[in-house]
This record gives C-alpha cells, sequence and structure tokens, in this order.
C-alpha cells in the first residue's frame, strides 16, 4: 500500500499544471479541486478519448482513480464535496472533434477552462 501511495505522489509531483494546449497522448496535467489533487491524462482509442484522472485529499487520502472513454460530443463531471454550505468543486471534461476542455467550476465566478488536446 506504502509503494502505490508513494507511486501516486511521484507521478503528482512529475505532472506539469493544467494550461491550455498543452497536453498530448498520456502526458500528465495536475488538477486541483479545492483540497483533492491529482493527475490527468487520456490515449486516443478506437472508440474515443480514454480519459483517467487520479486523485487524492491531501497528501494522506487515499488515491481514487476516476475513468471515461469520450466520443464526439461527450462530456464528463468529477464532483468532490466541500464543507457543509460550501459549494461542490467540479472539474468537467468535454470532448468536440479531436479538442478536449476541461473546465474547473467551484463557485460561479470560479471558473477555469483550457485546452488539453489539440
Amino acid at each position: 500500500m506504502i509503494n502505490l501511495i508513494g507511486g501516486v505522489a511521484a507521478f503528482f509531483l512529475a505532472a506539469s499544471p493544467l494550461h491550455a494546449g498543452e497536453l498530448s497522448a498520456m502526458a500528465g496535467e495536475s488538477i486541483d479541486l479545492g483540497g483533492f489533487r491529482g493527475v490527468l491524462h487520456y490515449t486516443d482509442e478506437n472508440d474515443g478519448y480514454r480519459v483517467i484522472a487520479t486523485i487524492a485529499e491531501g497528501e494522506t487520502g487515499i488515491p481514487l482513480r476516476f475513468s471515461a472513454t469520450l466520443a464526439e460530443g461527450q462530456s464528463a463531471t468529477i464532483s468532490v464535496p466541500r464543507k457543509l454550505g460550501e459549494p461542490e468543486q467540479n472539474l468537467e471534461i468535454s470532448r468536440s472533434g479531436d479538442k478536449l476542455t476541461v473546465t474547473e467550476v467551484g463557485s460561479v465566478s470560479n471558473q477555469q477552462t483550457g485546452a488539453i488536446a489539440e
């Protein structure tokens, strides 16, 4: 178990921050959803873009993996809870043609969008 957590932590540190147009297939990008941090990457498969996100809460949280295959026009959302009364943190991943767009949505005033595949 310690080896798994150490490996995931090393992968988190090796990934670069999310910026528009910089992610190619299998290149990891850092994501931050409040207290949850992780890495997002994709592979180009026969049936669509397979998007994989691995996130954990803080330094000691158990890593969780999210996977979805997106065809043209599809999207997926990763949502993490917050404290009572605080809005949830969402990461929406959308595919349009050969472009994958990631939008971090917290409160209505806190939105960030970036293309990660072109």
